[in-house]
This record gives structure tokens, sequence and C-alpha cells, in this order.
């Protein structure tokens, strides 16, 4: 029997930024693979690359080189509208700053997504998401309405009501007080376990890494350790 692909294959993967003197090399050459179900914590130092790598693996930032696959998609060969559609269904993103739309209410924020990804039930999926982390009573609210951790939970409720295979989470209680912070760490992984999608997560946190099955640890922009507890 053959062994399952991985869910993201990179090898030598690089970023820059700039051009001639004015050129950054922040990512240089990462081989890196993760399996389906993995919970991955990528930890460093500021100016380490993490951040970068996940915004590379999910699609926000194009590499400078390499080869990239993520979920059956060529990261590596697509321009920028190419990566919006191959993230779309793929792949959920929380982020430390919420990025809710003001406007929207909570139920409005997640089924947005989803509808414009042609999605019918959208609406009565994202009312059950947002039960699911604990806001059936707040579909109404706005973001303005609603605490730090309670955005948060939208934010998760949003990323995971498509079924991606993929969840990416860059400091995800980077802006919440420490037991709002635990709380959401708890939904997260519960969530993401349940909705059987892979965890990535960008974290200073030491405590909240050793929570995940695997541990890589950036330096320079390289992988300088790569631990599977």
């Amino acid at each position: 029997m053959t062994s399952p692909a991985p869910l993201i294959s990179a090898r030598a993967l690089t970023l820059s930024l700039g051009r001639d003197a004015a050129r950054v090399d922040i990512l240089k050459g990462l081989d890196l693979d993760v399996m389906a179900g993995e919970t991955v914590a990528l930890l460093g130092s500021s100016g380490s690359g993490k951040s970068s790598l996940l915004a590379v693996l999910s699609g926000l930032e194009r590499a400078s080189g390499g080869v990239l696959f993520v979920a059956g998609a060529d990261f590596a060969t697509l321009e920028e509208d190419g990566l919006a559609t191959a993230r779309r269904g793929r792949i959920g993103i929380v982020l430390q700053a919420f990025h809710l739309l003001p406007t929207m209410t909570a139920r409005e924020n997640v089924a947005t997504p989803m509808e414009l990804a042609g999605m019918t039930d959208a609406m009565s999926r994202a009312e059950a998401e947002l039960a699911a982390v604990g806001l059936a009573h707040r579909l109404d609210h706005y973001p303005g309405q609603l605490s730090g951790g309670e955005q948060q939970r939208v934010a998760i409720a949003r990323a995971l009501a498509p079924r991606p295979a993929l969840l990416f989470a860059d400091e995800p209680t980077g802006n919440l007080d420490a037991a709002t912070g635990a709380a959401v760490a708890d939904l997260l992984f519960d969530r993401a376990r349940q909705a059987g999608a892979t965890l990535l997560m960008v974290t200073h946190d030491e405590a909240l890494a050793q929570r995940c099955g695997r541990i890589l640890r950036l330096a320079d922009g390289r992988i300088a350790s790569d631990e599977t507890r």
C-alpha cells in the first residue's frame, strides 16, 4: 500500500521582499510536509519567519520560489486571483485581530464567505457554527457589540463553517486576556478536531504550542527544529 500524500508539501520554499539592495530574504529554502489530521505549532522569535510561512502556506502571500502543494492545489504557480480561488473551501484562517466586518452581524460575517462561494445553505450553516461556539444568542449582534473573546469565536466559526481541510491560526489568543485566551484556545482545538481540519498555528506561547502534536521552531527564515510529540 502507498502512503497518503501530504496535505501540505513544500520544497525549497523561499520568500523575498524588495529588490537589489533593498531585498530582504524572509524564508530561505524550507522543506516541509504536513499530513492530514496533524496539529502543528510554529514557534520562533520576532522576525524568524513564522507568520510569513503561515501566509505563504495559506495562500495569503505568494512564494518567491520553490514548490508548494496545498490540499491538492499548486500554490507555487498560482497568481493572486488563483490563490484566492484555491483557498475557497480548502482553507480557514483565524487571525489575531479578528478581521470581522463591522457593518455585518455575527451571522452575516460567518455566512457571507459561504455565500460568495456559492453555498446555498449559508445562513443556516452560519447559525449552526455560531451555536457550536456558544454564540446562538448573539447571531444578530455586530462586532462592536461583542467582547474580544466573542469576536474571536465568530472568527473561528467563520473559518470552519465551509469545512476546510486546513485551519491556519496566527496568534489567535494574542489580543485576549489570559482567561479568555485559554477558553478560545480550548474552543479552537475542539472545533478543529470536530471539523476534521488539520491545524497550523503561529504562537509565541510555549504552553499553547505544547498542546500540538508537532512543534516547528523557526530561526532566520529556516526550520531550526521539528519535534513530534
